[in-house]
């Protein structure tokens, strides 16, 4: 039995350290953010203390479905859709009360939505900024005209198969979703010079390179 205890210890002494797991690399975009965009709109709009400059705190992406509860399989497939393009498990969104006209009665399921936070939410920009946007068809910039007063910004997409993550033979029906930018902004110029600053391309104004 002690032999059997010290060769289990001295297996352990000689584990190697790359055993032990470590964590990944920070997100590309988010180094940038602290590198260059911080110190950039800290100048910009004069802000002394580091905690006023905008960063960003969520991204949201819904897509709604009027038809979900005729079309069970067609919700399925919305919701594998948006779990393939956000690497994250989406949840089915309910009506909140009944609309006699459509037929809607309060908890039917209306949709699918996922937030992303962290390093999830700066993959998923960078992707989508670098890799999605490009693939959008005669696209010219988005609109500054999107904002909601409070610094964040939405933008609609008209089909999913824009992102490269979808596979064209096995998408059950061409719809669009809603991806909206949360920000810790106050206003919408400082919402809107954070997310040109991160690369976003917006209509009539030099698109920021990055890397």
């Amino acid at each position: 039995m002690a032999k059997t205890k010290q060769k289990d210890e001295a297996k352990n002494a000689e584990a190697p350290e790359a055993q032990v797991a470590q964590p990944g690399p920070a997100p590309r975009l988010l180094e940038y953010y602290k590198s260059t965009v911080c110190p950039k709109l800290a100048k910009e709009f004069d802000f002394k203390n580091p905690h006023q400059t905008p960063r960003l705190v969520k991204i949201t992406l819904n897509v709604g479905l009027g038809d979900a509860q005729k079309n069970p399989k067609q919700l399925d497939a919305v919701v594998s859709e948006l779990s393939v393009i956000s690497g994250q498990r989406p949840v089915v969104t309910r009506a909140k009360k009944a609309i006699s006209n459509f037929s809607l009665r309060a908890g039917m399921p209306v949709g699918a939505t996922v937030t992303l936070r962290g390093a999830m939410m700066w993959e998923f920009l960078d992707r989508f900024i670098s890799v999605t946007v490009p693939r959008i068809r005669d696209f010219r910039g988005f609109t500054t005209s999107s904002m909601d007063g409070r610094g964040n910004y939405s933008v609609g997409i008209k089909e999913q198969m824009v992102f490269p993550e979808i596979d064209y033979d096995k998408v059950e029906k061409i719809h669009g979703m809603d991806i909206t930018f949360v920000t810790s902004a106050d206003r919408d110029d400082v919402g809107l010079a954070l997310l040109r600053e991160l690369g976003m391309p917006f209509r009539g104004q030099t698109t920021v390179r990055i890397g």
